[in-house]
């Protein structure tokens, strides 16, 4: 029995909605351009997460949605939070540059569907997000790899997990007092943690620190 919809209809219908919300109009052009050269898939694009936000409420939620971590209005996890539960249920993935340890479980914490590189071939962009449609978790394997070097140093008795998410403030060039606060611990104990991370990493300061944990890929 043939469909009574026109065959443009079909084909739309079939298609997977995307979304891609990027302040930078290169990477926007680029994966947009790579997939809708296929015919699976139909690309909206944003610049802010306001915009975004304001195409989900006006087209309804999209198949899969990919949002910059550093665009306008994201504010860091916080814009994540908003677009999934905008998105009601349909997968919201994260693209970013080089997320840090700490970052990475923050963002798969609160149900992010995925992190995916802007280094990402885009036909490889294609396959996570039909990845992420299936209702899986997308991860690229060198994240994966960087995190089990962290693991592995960790359980050496390197650095504490406590200790790991100290560094990786360090790492962001944030004080003593502001990590404390993000920690919810007492600034006293905070700088006991830089003091052992300090000694673990035979550093003479945090700065130094930072560079040591950075040539064994612990951030």
């Amino acid at each position: 029995m043939q469909s009574a919809l026109p065959e443009n209809e079909q084909t739309q219908k079939l298609q997977l909605r995307i979304l891609i919300a990027d302040d930078h109009e290169m990477v926007l052009e680029t994966f947009a351009i790579y997939l809708t050269s296929g015919s699976d898939m139909n690309v909206t694009m944003a610049k802010t997460l306001d915009e975004a936000l304001q195409l989900i409420a006006q087209k309804g939620p999209f198949d899969v949605v990919l949002l910059d971590l550093n665009m306008p209005g994201m504010n860091g996890i916080a814009g994540l939070k908003l677009a999934l539960k905008a998105n009601v249920g349909k997968p919201v993935a994260i693209l970013t540059g080089n997320p840090s340890p700490r970052m990475l479980d923050e963002i798969m914490a609160i149900g992010a569907a995925g992190i995916i590189l802007k280094t990402t071939p885009a036909r490889s962009l294609g396959n996570a997000i039909r990845f992420m449609h299936a209702g899986e978790y997308y991860m690229p394997i060198e994240l994966i790899r960087d995190r089990t070097q962290v693991n592995h140093i960790s359980s050496k008795g390197k650095l504490s997990g406590r200790e790991l998410s100290v560094l990786s403030y360090l790492a962001e060039g944030r004080q003593n007092k502001d990590i404390a606060s993000q920690l919810q611990l007492a600034e006293p104990t905070i700088k006991m943690h830089v003091t052992s991370i300090c000694k673990k990493l035979g550093a003479q300061n945090r700065t130094q620190a930072v560079i040591a944990a950075r040539n064994l890929g612990m951030i």
